[in-house]
């Protein structure tokens, strides 16, 4: 099995390498999906962050209401910590659950928005890195998501820095340019990715 982490900056095209690498065969393991599954109503990671933060970030069916958690958290980091020392060992623990489940011979992509804030490199064979610029990111989050340029910016300013991402890729994915090379540069990697597992075998 490779384990692979893979990050990138919102707006840098994760989601869309995510995509590719599955075509090819990888086992995608979403931290994101798990970050809500376990968060779901009716979870102990829905009654622990409204215990945290209060029943203001509840919806009215129950569900967790995204947007308003989302103006606390990403307004004060210690309040994002918080949140995060309540979902991030669940999502650990499920994506163990997940990578047990794939096969010996598996290419294991694990999709980590926070791989280098929280320190997780060393837990993988190696690291990909989408990287984008600043300016493609931010165009991306108000043209695409429809998100207002200062929330963006919040957002974008969240994170790692695109030096620091970088500092850590084994492989960088750039994605400034049109999809068309987008897909070439992700089919390089699947051969080099496939070629590490067949070593590992």
């Amino acid at each position: 099995m490779l384990r692979v982490g893979l990050t990138g900056g919102i707006g840098a095209g994760k989601s869309e390498v995510s995509r590719l690498l599955v075509g090819y065969g990888a086992v995608l393991i979403d931290s994101d999906r798990i970050a809500r599954e376990v968060v779901e109503p009716g979870t102990p990671g829905l009654a622990a962050v409204a215990e945290e933060f209060g029943p203001g970030v509840l919806a009215p069916d129950g569900t967790l209401d995204r947007p308003a958690l989302g103006a606390i958290v990403f307004a004060d980091p210690d309040r994002l910590a918080a949140l995060n020392a309540i979902v991030h060992p669940l999502v650990r623990d499920r994506s163990a659950e997940l990578e047990k489940a794939a096969g010996p011979d598996s290419v294991v992509v694990h999709d980590v928005p926070l791989l280098t804030e929280n320190g997780l490199a060393p837990l993988y064979d190696l690291v990909i890195v989408v990287d984008a610029a600043p300016e493609t990111q931010l165009d991306r989050l108000v043209r695409l998501r429809g998100m207002t340029e200062a929330d963006a910016r919040a957002r974008m300013a969240a994170q790692a820095t695109r030096e620091q991402r970088r500092a850590v890729a084994d492989l960088v994915i750039d994605n400034d340019g049109p999809v068309e090379e987008l897909v070439a540069r992700v089919r390089e990697v699947w051969a080099e990715l496939s070629r590490r597992a067949a070593g590992k075998g």
